[in-house]
């Protein structure tokens, strides 16, 4: 999947210094989650459900 024209947003649980961000983008039906301290390195690729389902799941934990 191309992710070259996505636009990234840093999650509002991330602290200005630098600590540790993540950072996701909505591409068609995906939405992809990277390292912000990595934006090169790999990316997670999820449908809105996965992701629905793994939020809740790491809540319940």
């Amino acid at each position: 999947m191309d992710l070259s024209t996505a636009v990234w947003r840093k999650s509002s649980r991330s602290s200005s210094n630098g600590g540790n961000c993540v950072e996701v983008a909505r591409v068609d039906n995906t939405i992809a989650i990277r390292d912000s301290k990595n934006p090169d390195g790999p990316k997670l690729l999820l449908t809105p459900q996965t992701l629905h389902h793994l939020t809740q799941t790491l809540k319940n934990s």
